[in-house]
């Protein structure tokens, strides 16, 4: 059971705290995401599963047993870096052999020949087996890294977005070609990722970090349904969430001078009623704001088309109202205009709710 656990784990660079309390459990065979903006620590808690930093504080089991004390040659992990790590004077079946020539191994010719011919045949790239690697397309060369990692057969891969240099046609095949790899081979992944379209479609659950924290994890469902905070319910969303001020009067949020009147549902109205202040945060995605240009009865506003994003399968329009701006997504059939006059219709049974304070999900 390649089950990888982190208790406590704490790691500083001098007054800098790149991981701070770690906890997390990985299941075994599970395709698990770490997902965080640039300098969130997510390749430095990479670096110390694989052995490659030491953790100042905490434990990190594989299997069950603690490894904080092995050398990353014995942790039996693979690491498929972010850059392309491959020797540029040796053919592609020189690169997929070298881990196997390691002196901890004791492949037989024959025994190497079969796994590298295995690992390429999955991989697709048996027809570049002879090629050199300084004669391959990005694409190829990442594939070819994988291989290398894939040939030894370990307890958890550990990939450091794997992806982020390739395009982004090619990142869009990858990526189903990497689901498929984990379902072959059954293997526990650990992938890290600043890519939220990367996490949603890959992992089985998605683990959100910044500044050295986990702020939440979950199925890419709960993680985008339900986020725990601001910064989770911002980070997973394209278009953005729209985050408006609000006040609470009467069972009912007050956006702006009052213009914008949205009636809570029940289970909100207790929830505010038990949060008992008078200012919240409403989050409304743009995908759960109707355009229509008819008024549509309670929670519908008229708005102004200020700018529009014309997407193909659908428009991303930038409405404003109150002097307030905010964005909803439109079929293009719609043909609507920017300057024309529309109504929103906001969904507050898919609405958030967040403490402008501690920034956190009103329960």
């Amino acid at each position: 059971m390649a089950e990888l656990k982190l208790t406590s784990i704490t790691k500083t660079f001098g007054d800098v705290t790149a991981l701070n309390n770690i906890n997390l459990e990985i299941k075994d065979k599970e395709f698990f995401v770490l997902l965080g903006p640039t300098g969130a620590g997510k390749s430095t808690m990479l670096r110390t599963v694989a052995g490659l930093e030491k953790p100042d504080e905490g434990e990190i089991s594989l299997e069950g047993h603690r490894v904080n004390d092995l050398i990353p040659a014995q942790r039996d992990v693979a690491f498929v870096f972010q850059y392309y790590t491959l020797y540029p004077t040796m053919t592609v079946r020189q690169n997929l052999e070298f881990p196997l020539r390691s002196k901890v191994r004791n492949h037989t010719e024959e025994e190497i020949t079969e796994i590298v011919e295995h690992a390429a045949k999955t991989l697709r790239i048996e027809h570049l087996l002879n090629r050199r690697s300084t004669n391959l397309s990005g694409g190829e060369m990442q594939r070819v890294g994988i291989g290398r990692a894939i040939v030894r057969t370990p307890k958890v891969f550990l990939m450091d977005e794997p992806l982020s240099n390739l395009d982004a046609k090619l990142r869009e095949v990858m990526r189903a070609e990497l689901a498929h790899l984990h379902h072959d081979l059954g293997s526990t992944f650990f992938y890290v990722t600043h890519d939220q379209v990367e996490a949603m479609t890959m992992g089985d659950r998605i683990g959100v970090l910044n500044e050295g924290e986990i702020l939440q994890i979950g199925t890419p469902e709960e993680i985008y349904s339900h986020p725990e905070n601001m910064f989770v319910a911002k980070f997973v969303g394209s278009p953005p969430i729209n985050f408006l001020e609000a006040k609470v009067d009467k069972g009912n949020l007050v956006v702006g001078s009052g213009e914008m009147l949205c009636c809570l549902t029940e289970e909100q109205l207790q929830v505010v009623e038990e949060y008992n202040k008078p200012v919240i945060i409403l989050g409304m995605r743009p995908e759960d704001i109707q355009v229509t240009r008819q008024e549509g009865g309670g929670n519908s506003f008229q708005c102004e088309i200020y700018f529009k994003q014309s997407m193909g399968a659908e428009d991303i329009l930038n409405l404003k109202t109150d002097g307030l701006l905010f964005q909803a997504i439109a079929p293009p059939s719609l043909n609507i205009k920017v300057g024309e006059k529309i109504y929103a219709h906001m969904d507050m049974s898919r609405s958030h709710l967040f403490d402008p304070e501690t920034e956190l999900r009103l329960r």
